[in-house]
C-alpha cells in the first residue's frame, strides 16, 4: 500500500512539473513577441527616454528667447547636430533656429559618437541660459578643433543657450 501511494505521488509531481514548464514557455514567447513589436529604432545614450512629446527646434528657440539668466525648464526637443566634441564626445552643439544650444551630459555620465554632425537627435533634460566665460569658450573651441588664431580671437564672455541632457536618442537609420 505504501508503494502505491509513493508511486502515485511521484507521478503527480512529474505531471505537475511538466505542465508548469509548458505554461512558462508559452508566457515567455508572448512577452518576447511584444518586446520585438515595440522595439524603437533608436540608439539610446544616458537615461532611457522616449520619442513622445518632443518639440521642434524652432519651438525650443522660442522657449530660449523667453528665458533669462538663471531660468531652467525641463524639456525634450529634436534638432540637428552641428558639432560634437572631437576629444571625447563630451558635448555637442544643436541647431536652434539661427543659433545653437550647447549640450552637456548629466553627471558627465555618457558621451556621444564623434561622427554624428548633421544628424537629427532627440535630447531630454534641462534647458537654461548661462554666461560662458572666455576660458571655457576657448576650451570648447580647442575641443572642436579650431585653429589657435580662432581660439585667441575669443575675448568676451557670451550668453549661451545651454542644456544638460539626461538622455539622447539617435535614429538608427542615421547611423547606417
Amino acid at each position: 500500500m505504501k508503494k502505491i501511494v509513493y508511486v502515485l505521488a511521484l507521478a503527480a509531481a512529474i505531471v505537475s512539473c511538466k505542465n508548469s514548464e509548458e505554461k512558462t514557455d508559452e508566457v515567455t514567447e508572448e512577452v518576447v513577441v511584444e518586446e520585438v513589436q515595440n522595439d524603437p529604432k533608436y540608439l539610446s545614450f544616458g537615461e532611457k527616454i522616449s520619442d513622445a512629446d518632443v518639440i521642434s527646434k524652432s519651438q525650443m528657440l522660442e522657449k530660449y528667447e523667453t528665458m533669462e539668466l538663471g531660468d531652467t525648464i525641463d524639456v525634450k526637443f529634436t534638432s540637428k547636430v552641428n558639432s560634437v566634441c572631437q576629444s571625447k564626445g563630451c558635448w555637442m552643439r544643436l541647431e536652434v533656429g539661427d543659433k545653437e544650444s550647447f549640450v552637456k551630459f548629466k553627471d558627465y555620465g555618457f558621451f556621444m559618437p564623434k561622427d554624428i554632425a548633421g544628424q537629427e537627435v532627440i535630447v531630454e533634460g534641462k534647458a537654461f541660459v548661462e554666461e560662458t566665460s572666455v576660458e571655457d569658450l576657448q576650451h570648447f573651441a580647442k575641443d572642436a578643433g579650431k585653429s589657435q588664431e580662432e581660439i585667441d580671437a575669443i575675448t568676451e564672455p557670451q550668453l549661451t543657450y545651454a542644456f544638460i541632457s539626461s538622455g539622447v536618442l539617435i535614429p538608427e537609420k542615421e547611423q547606417e
